[in-house]
């Protein structure tokens, strides 16, 4: 989920970008901040609001100075969030959203028909042992730990965040925190060190969801595969020492995944629930590269979305193991603003439609 800190500088790098015909530089810089925490895009943001702080009066509306001024500011305040959140790698945003409301965020993610099923009947089961609970009868002590298998791009993390939220909404969970870890995370250099990496990270989880992404890899080293035992070891033993109040959530390929189960005999029987993410299909491609454009007030012509369609079937056929899903969609909507952008920079006195549609002529065939 957006922090309030991201959405409030993507929103108003968005409004410069146009009022200042930066062709899409500072929107770029900005999501490249958001998503990766890139330094080198964080200087040439800098450098660009300190150009524009500095430019000549006329040269620059009053309304794009206090804009300048709005993203430094916003700058500042989302690098100390980001700084926070490094340092004790759980979210530090409360997330105050009532059950139906996180219920309504799951059901409308594009696709994952199957996935939404599935986390639904956990709500549901989960709900009804929590009632029975408060009535003296006796309930089913289940794990509450998932594996969520799939491609890259398909949704895995944006899931497990919410399912946080909704076992803390409905009383599984002391605070639904998201911790996301990796194998050098859990791993240390020397024999010994491994088991106090892991206590360290599951002591960060408690009470939250930790997500393992890539799990497999945990394993997968030969030349590491005693202290990739230590780490199973001491995460298999966490899952059933906190399964009160805890939720491990581990993410990956198929068959990786599958080797990775039987890498530990205690490891499978720890989890009950097996969820399966979907590749996407052209449509669903289609509709996430949509909402992400409404929800940065562009909107695509049906021509473009012809073509597009055209072009996400063909990445279908051809796709590998490291075909990208969603990512492919929001890299491609990433282009498509820049190319906009470029356009639309060389009209003199653009309309409201010539800046906010996207047509098939900024679909670049070197995008193809």
């Amino acid at each position: 989920m957006t922090s309030k800190y991201e959405f409030n500088m993507l929103d108003i790098a968005s409004k410069l970008d146009a009022m200042s015909n930066s062709c899409g530089e500072i929107s770029k810089c900005a999501r490249d901040i958001v998503l990766d925490q890139n330094e080198d895009s964080i200087k040439l943001l800098v450098k660009k609001l300190s150009d524009i702080a500095g430019a000549e009066e006329d040269t620059y509306t009053k309304e794009v100075k206090l804009l300048t001024k709005a993203l430094k500011d916003s700058l500042i305040e989302l690098c100390g969030y980001l700084y926070v959140k490094k340092v004790v790698n759980i979210s530090t945003d409360e997330d105050h959203r009532s059950l139906d409301e996180l219920l309504k965020e799951l059901q409308e993610l594009v696709g994952l028909d199957n996935v939404k099923q599935e986390v639904q009947d956990l709500i549901a089961f989960q709900r009804v042992q929590k009632l029975r609970e408060l009535r003296g009868f006796h309930i089913t002590k289940s794990t509450l730990h998932m594996a969520f298998i799939g491609n890259p791009g398909t949704g895995k993390t944006t899931v497990a965040r919410i399912v946080g939220h909704i076992y803390k909404q409905i009383g599984l969970l002391s605070k639904g925190h998201f911790v996301e870890v990796s194998r050098t995370d859990l791993i240390a250099g020397y024999q010994g060190q491994t088991a106090l990496k892991v206590k360290g990270v599951i002591e960060r989880a408690k009470g939250g969801v930790l997500f393992i992404d890539e799990a497999y890899s945990i394993t997968e080293n030969e030349h590491s595969d005693s202290y990739g035992r230590e780490c199973l070891t001491e995460l298999t033993k966490a899952l059933e020492d906190y399964r009160d109040n805890l939720v491990v959530i581990v993410a990956g390929y198929t068959e990786p995944m599958n080797k990775f189960f039987e890498s530990n005999p205690g490891l499978k029987s720890r989890f009950n629930t097996f969820i399966r993410f979907k590749d996407y299909t052209e449509q669903e491609l289609l509709e996430i590269l949509e909402k992400q454009c409404k929800q940065n007030d562009y909107k695509i012509t049906d021509k473009l979305k012809e073509k597009l369609r055209n072009f996400f079937i063909k990445k279908i056929q051809m796709k590998d193991e490291h075909f990208a899903n969603g990512r492919l969609a929001r890299n491609i909507y990433d282009d498509l603003i820049m190319n906009h952008a470029k356009r639309v920079v060389n009209i003199a006195s653009p309309t409201s439609e010539d800046l906010s549609y996207i047509n098939d002529s900024d679909f670049f065939t070197n995008s193809e």
